[in-house]
């Protein structure tokens, strides 16, 4: 009889256990599908940034181009003048012999992209930055087009999401494996019920593992968590130098200012009387009769045929030196982060003072960068593509079928949330399971304990919001 008892008391620890799983695996799902499908939908067209901008950009990369070309230089200050004080950010190689050269410029906070083409320094087409279809639909995905409170939420989001996926994988799991249809395949002939229920355990199941790999390399970018990152590697001191990542849009823009404090501002700002030609809307030729025969657009006569001979993954960007005098950096800027170099040098040889591949990082910045390369879609070619389009259809699908499920099995008046029995005993895997994601994920952490204190102290106090919630236990 004690053994029966102990047999009853440990089967009903195990449903009591499932129950709260399961209500706090519907509650993630209330807050994160609406979230998911957003992020799926817009992490899908990004993962196509290469063909899209292709197309897009097809006007400028086939140009009838039969005669001499001009100078980089000439290019260079054409594009800084068709953008009236403006300042020359960095100069782009162009992505064929016939396509045009793209030059970046920025006036104050804002950054154009200027198309120029080669031989008759014609300004085919001016474009801001942020405007770039692929900008805002990054934009969009990163930060729902709110900025930082957007990229909070999409963070939070993403953390809940990793907790609705260990969630479902424990509700799913099979309990007997002698019986997979249903855990491994979708049992077709068992009746509609049957059917969504298999769709939403049997794509969960199948898509969880990639689903939370691109969840975790996507973290580094979030604001809060990726501050969170910095910190502890500041901590444990294995924070690098420069990241190659950055975590907002404000702190990307910060990066691309300071590199851009560069020897073609600091060349104005070493003759007497003159500020920052750029900001002021100067015009760029009468500035350089100032100068005396200085020209600070000569460097990329020399430079940029020796970028085009170093065969960087694209697109490579140079740009001026950080101070008068300095090194001029020669850079890939690939997405697939595992192919960029960063190369110094000498302005007026093309000498190359130094070099830095993707190798060289530390190991950490490593994984991340390649996480981040996979995560985007370009680490292995379109294969990397595919599989990132599978994994966000098949989040897209889980909420949909979860949406399904809910609406067939909801009672009238009430959210539908699974019916609490009494509380489980915690046991020590579990409360070192919570802790584990509490650390790893802070924003979780801090949005769980609120949750539970606004439960305790006014929605489980209010009986109407009580039991619409469904947080009246059964006993």
């Amino acid at each position: 009889m004690a053994t029966a008892a102990a047999n009853v008391s440990v089967e009903e620890q195990g449903r009591r256990l499932y129950r709260t799983i399961w209500r706090w695996h519907f509650y993630a799902g209330i807050f994160c599908i609406p979230l998911v499908i957003w992020l799926s939908i817009t992490g899908s067209i990004y993962l196509f940034k290469p063909q899209i901008e292709r197309w897009m950009d097809r006007p400028y990369n086939h140009l009838r181009l039969t005669g001499p070309r001009a100078t980089p230089e000439q290019i260079a200050r054409t594009a800084v003048i068709a953008v009236p004080g403006s300042t020359l950010h960095y100069y782009e190689l162009p992505p064929s012999d016939d396509a045009a050269v793209r030059v970046i410029v920025g006036i104050g906070k804002k950054e154009y992209r200027v198309y120029v083409n080669p031989q008759t320094l014609a300004i085919l087409h001016t474009i801001s930055e942020d405007r770039r279809f692929m900008t805002v639909v990054q934009h969009m995905h990163g930060e729902l087009l709110v900025g930082t409170p957007g990229s909070y939420l999409v963070e939070l989001a993403a953390s809940w999401a990793i907790v609705l996926l260990l969630t479902g994988l424990y509700l799913w799991w099979p309990r007997q494996t002698e019986k997979l249809a249903g855990v491994l395949w979708i049992r077709t002939r068992s009746g509609s019920r049957i059917f969504w229920r298999d769709l939403h355990a049997v794509t969960g199941l199948w898509v969880s593992a990639l689903a939370l790999f691109l969840i975790l390399t996507g973290l580094p970018w979030a604001k809060g968590w990726g501050g969170y990152f910095k910190k502890v590697r500041q901590v444990t001191g294995t924070s690098a130098t420069k990241q190659d990542w950055t975590t907002s849009r404000a702190d990307a823009l910060a990066d691309r200012m300071a590199q851009n404090s560069n020897s073609l501002s600091n060349a104005m700002d070493d003759m007497p009387g003159m500020e920052h030609s750029g900001h002021m809307g100067h015009d760029m030729g009468s500035v350089d009769d100032m100068m005396m025969g200085t020209d600070p657009y000569q460097p990329f006569n020399v430079l940029v045929p020796v970028a085009a001979t170093l065969h960087l993954a694209a697109p490579v960007e140079i740009m001026p030196a950080m101070k008068t005098g300095g090194a001029w950096t020669i850079k890939s800027d690939a997405q697939n982060r595992t192919l960029r170099d960063v190369l110094q040098a000498d302005p007026e040889t093309g000498a190359i003072v130094s070099r830095k591949n993707f190798n060289q990082g530390m190991i950490l910045d490593r994984v991340v960068g390649t996480g981040i390369a996979a995560h985007e879609g370009q680490l292995f070619g379109l294969m990397n593509q595919l599989l990132g389009l599978g994994t966000a259809m098949g989040l897209v699908l889980l909420c949909v079928s979860a949406v399904i499920l809910w609406w067939r099995r909801r009672h009238v008046g009430v959210l539908g949330a699974p019916v609490p029995l009494a509380r489980p005993r915690w046991s020590f895997a579990l409360v070192a399971a919570v802790l584990t994601l509490a650390i790893y994920l802070p924003a979780m952490a801090f949005s769980l304990i609120a949750v539970l204190l606004l439960e305790s102290t006014v929605l489980s106090r209010v009986p109407a919001i009580g039991r619409w919630l469904g947080l009246s236990v059964v006993a």
